[in-house]
């Protein structure tokens, strides 16, 4: 419970400083995060085929 608590904390912290961003620049950043989740996904995935 307490780690449920620490993430909605977190979540709230982020979300806060990305409202203060302008819309391009949080854009981009959700780009990028997006496009390493991607990848983070794809490597794992292949990863597990392999073993």
């Amino acid at each position: 419970m307490l780690v449920l608590v620490a993430a909605l904390l977190l979540l709230g912290v982020v979300l806060g400083a990305v409202a203060h961003l302008p819309l391009p620049a949080a854009l981009a950043a959700a780009a990028v995060i997006g496009l390493w989740l991607a990848v983070f996904g794809v490597r794992e995935r292949l990863a597990r085929r392999t073993r």
